[in-house]
């Protein structure tokens, strides 16, 4: 057996079409998760806060424990039976956004958590509200150790967004897809796809660690 990567070359504009699908998909879902998990994040820092932590705790139990696909599918088969007709590309986003949000809020969450208690106290010690407290000392300290497990997250997204294929969205997935129903050369189309998919999350990869040395070198965490 000989592998044929002229179907690939030939139809490379259709990937290179569906790649971009994929990371405007996962851009906008990333920023919804990331919106999210900050929000749900910080509302699971307090037990006392009984109905804000209960209602983050039901969300992030809710969603790592049922699969994407099944989330996806209710988006865009279940929600038409209430009259909710969303498109596709809008279930996609806000599928992949609220199953990062759910572990994006743990990433906050912990990074929130492990800095040093002391630095709150100190800040409303002269006369800072808990808010501004949150948003000027204790935020830029967690933000540094949120980018090694958040990089993970966002190189997790990027491949989960495949999963949107079976929303009939024109992502690299479905374009792959196409090209195979063409040519019945899935073993090249599928290899091409891999080698994209590597190339967005070693993008990524690099582009956080250079953002990760920026804000070291720049001191905004000691």
């Amino acid at each position: 057996m000989e592998l044929d990567f002229s179907p690939v070359w030939a139809a490379a504009p259709q990937l290179f079409s569906g790649a971009l699908v994929s990371v405007e998909i996962t851009a906008a879902a990333l920023l919804l998760g990331c919106a999210m998990g900050l929000l749900v994040g910080i509302g699971r820092l307090d037990p006392q806060r009984r109905v804000v932590y209960g209602l983050c705790t039901a969300y992030v139990a809710a969603i790592r424990g049922t699969p994407l696909l099944v989330q996806l599918f209710i988006l865009f088969f279940g929600l038409p039976q209430f009259g909710i007709l969303l498109p596709a590309f809008a279930c996609g986003v806000i599928g992949l956004g609220i199953y990062a949000g759910a572990y994006v809020s743990e990433i906050v969450r912990g990074a929130i958590a492990s800095v040093d208690k002391g630095q709150m106290e100190a800040a409303r010690s002269i006369g800072m509200s808990s808010g501004l407290a949150m948003r000027s000392v204790v935020l830029p300290q967690a933000v540094l150790r949120m980018i090694p497990p958040l990089g993970n997250e966002f190189i997790a997204l990027i491949k989960n967004s495949a999963l949107v294929s079976l929303l009939t969205i024109h992502d690299l997935m479905h374009e792959g897809q196409k090209i195979i129903s063409v040519s019945y050369r899935s073993l090249e189309v599928y290899l091409a796809i891999a080698v994209v998919y590597f190339l967005l999350t070693g993008a990524t990869a690099l582009l956080l660690r250079r953002i990760e040395l920026h804000l070291r070198a720049g001191g905004m965490v000691q």
